[in-house]
């Protein structure tokens, strides 16, 4: 067999190989959405948590299959099976609350509040822009999950979630502001039309300085009544707004 038919061949093999592999981890095949829908499990308020994580499982899994990871995309895939048809996912795990702090930890950035600095002060760094003239306009999986910086360009928090639809017109990012950037006692409530994004949409900046941080309120409650109370609202919005 001469050199160049056994190239071919080669070639032929690798194809076939290349499409059995993106064959063997195929998203729908979890069918995960039909399992929400269905069963009356995955059904209310009280089983949003566990939708929610069977969610994140199979976003992880289209992670892996689009970096041709295909075998590990195929066996988590086959977990969001077995929890599927498997018991309630809340009475599943261990119950070690020391090491489920310790497995939650290792989740948050470990980037502290203050530091490093930027690059705002580069010559060449381009002008920030107001959310609401960016084209196309921004997703909010842009914005959950984004450093934020304040005006001088110190790191503050992090998104951790978005409020939309208040009656007053104003939508909020809820950033987490201390330790280790997780939602809690110390996240602030920003009005998301103060904030400005890099033209690169990587980091979101504050109108005010990282010593002014220390003075602004920080969300009073996890239940977000904080909603209803507009005098917190209007003494909290008022240290984003425009000098």
């Amino acid at each position: 067999m001469t050199t160049a038919k056994l190239l071919v061949m080669a070639a032929v093999i690798g194809v076939v190989g290349t499409t059995q592999a993106l064959a063997a981890c195929e998203i729908a095949d979890a069918k995960l959405e039909e399992a929400i829908q269905e069963n009356p499990r995955f059904r209310g308020p009280a089983n949003s948590q566990a939708v929610r994580d069977l969610r994140s499982l199979r976003d992880a899994a289209f992670t892996l299959r689009s970096y041709g990871r295909h075998e590990d995309c195929e066996r988590l895939l086959a977990n969001i099976r077995e929890l599927i048809a498997g018991p309630p996912m809340g009475s599943l795990g261990d119950n070690d609350e020391e090491q489920a702090d310790i497995q939650n930890s290792a989740r948050e950035p470990k980037t502290r509040r203050g530091t490093p600095s930027g690059n705002r002060g580069n010559k060449d760094a381009k002008p920030l822009i107001r959310i609401d003239q960016l084209t196309p306009g921004l997703r909010t999986d842009e914005m959950i999950g984004a450093e934020v910086r304040s005006s001088d360009d110190k790191i503050v928090g992090e998104v951790r979630n978005i409020v939309f639809g208040t009656k007053d017109g104003r939508d909020y990012a809820i950033i987490a502001s201390g330790g280790f950037f997780t939602t809690g006692k110390d996240s602030i409530v920003v009005p998301i039309r103060s904030l400005k994004v890099t033209q690169d949409r990587s980091s979101f900046f504050l109108p005010i300085v990282k010593d002014v941080m220390e003075t602004v309120p920080v969300m009073p409650d996890q239940d977000y009544n904080w909603l209803s109370d507009q005098t917190w609202r209007a003494r909290n919005d008022a240290f984003f707004e425009k000098p």
